[in-house]
């Protein structure tokens, strides 16, 4: 009888895209701070990322079960974070992208703000700062930056008339363990610790804020204990170290830290159009909650290429 009371008493978390890299570091934290934590995925999903704590949690298969079933299942969802994305980088339709950042975020909107939850949290991306600024999408993901600026709006909809808060996460470059092997990070990583010949790169002048998964959860979590009545209905946090480094510092760093003879190639590869030359995150915001990023990048490189190293059974 204890233990259910205490079950009872604890905050409830739904996460969207629990499976995935954000998602998974993101619904380990919540477990071992004591949150009850239910995911949504697919039924196919690939739940390595999460296979310990499979039993800890509740998940629901988007396929298999309306979109209002974990609502109605629990007394009381107090918040959801909605970390999965569709990029449109592997030929995904514009269906697909539609569904997965307008359809499925704004449907679970909808029944948060029926069912009474307290906060929504949104993660979108730093590349899509200019575009809604300026109306003017960034080129290399068109449509992928055309539905998230569609369902901020929406958030901001829901903000004003609603009667949940909205909370739009906007995340620089994420890198860490477990990322998947077609990000940029991870590719530089595994290529020189399997010491290749060569890596072909742009000018690599562009500067990128990049942020440790670990770092960018533990700000999700501060951001969960805030208390949603003393907060403004809608708010847009910039989620990054802080500072900025050119891609070819990032990849020089990797080399150095890896021991690799892996030559970078500058410059054998063209810029993007239209290619963000520099994002850098304002973290003041963060800052006034007490959050910092707990580490400096060099460590946290080392952190995640003793990871991979482990991985890819290197000694």
């Amino acid at each position: 009888m204890k233990k259910m009371i205490e079950m009872k008493q604890k905050s409830t978390v739904l996460i969207t895209g629990g499976t995935g890299f954000l998602g998974s570091h993101l619904t380990k934290r919540l477990l071992k701070e004591g949150y009850e934590v239910i995911i949504l995925k697919r039924s196919f999903s690939d739940t390595r990322r999460i296979s310990d704590v499979l039993s800890d949690l509740t998940f629901y298969n988007l396929d298999e079960c309306d979109i209002q079933q974990p609502f109605r299942d629990f007394s009381k969802i107090d918040a959801i974070i909605h970390t999965a994305t569709v990029y449109g980088r592997s030929q995904e339709s514009i269906n697909e992208i539609v569904q997965t950042n307008i359809v499925l975020p704004l449907r679970l909107l909808q029944a948060g703000n029926d069912f009474g939850t307290n906060t929504y949290f949104n993660t979108d991306t730093a590349f899509n700062k200019c575009f809604n600024k300026c109306s003017v999408p960034y080129r290399g993901l068109p449509k992928y930056s055309l539905s998230k600026k569609q369902f901020m709006e929406w958030g901001q909809e829901f903000a004003r008339y609603g009667n949940i808060r909205f909370v739009n996460v906007k995340l620089e470059y994420l890198y860490g363990p477990e990322d998947n092997d077609s990000t940029f990070t991870t590719y530089v990583i595994k290529e020189c610790l399997n010491n290749a010949a060569q890596i072909e790169l742009t000018g690599g002048e562009q500067k990128r804020d990049f942020i440790y998964v670990e770092d960018a959860v533990s700000a999700y979590a501060l951001l969960l204990k805030e208390n949603p009545d003393q907060c403004l209905p809608y708010q847009e946090y910039e989620l990054g170290s802080g500072q900025a480094l050119s891609i070819r510092e990032f990849s020089e760093m990797v080399k150095k830290l890896t021991n690799a003879q892996t030559k970078l190639n500058f410059g054998a590869l063209p810029y993007r159009e239209d290619e963000i030359m520099f994002s850098q995150a304002n973290i003041e915001a963060f800052a006034k909650l007490g959050w910092q990023p707990e580490g400096n990048l060099e460590s946290r490189l080392l952190q995640t290429i003793e990871a991979e190293r482990k991985a890819l059974h290197i000694i």
